[in-house]
């Protein structure tokens, strides 16, 4: 039987699935992007797929901790906005598969 990877939220600190979390990636360059897919190259950091955690996340700035540097308010306002409009997507995306 295959392990299913498990990753930490750093909001909440529980141990979940890998697929049930978002990513939030550092890439070479530095920039501090959403990973949905879970594929783009770069350090990760996981959160839990609930705006509690994310608001929690963006609140505290959890992400200088995880990823060692300065992380921009830009970029925490960046990544609550980006998961906002991907609630809305997924919403939307419900709302149109139901008919």
């Amino acid at each position: 039987m295959k392990s299913i990877p498990q990753r930490m939220c750093i909001s909440c600190r529980t141990m979940q699935d890998k697929k049930t979390l978002l990513r939030i990636v550092r890439d070479k360059d530095g920039a501090i992007t959403l990973d949905f897919k879970g594929k783009k190259a770069g350090r990760g950091a996981y959160v839990c797929d609930n705006p509690d955690c994310i608001n929690k996340c963006v609140k505290k700035k959890l992400l200088h901790k995880v990823f060692g540097c300065a992380v921009p308010d830009e970029v925490y306002g960046y990544i609550g906005n980006e998961y906002k409009e991907e609630c809305k997507r997924r919403h939307d995306d419900d709302i149109l598969g139901d008919k």
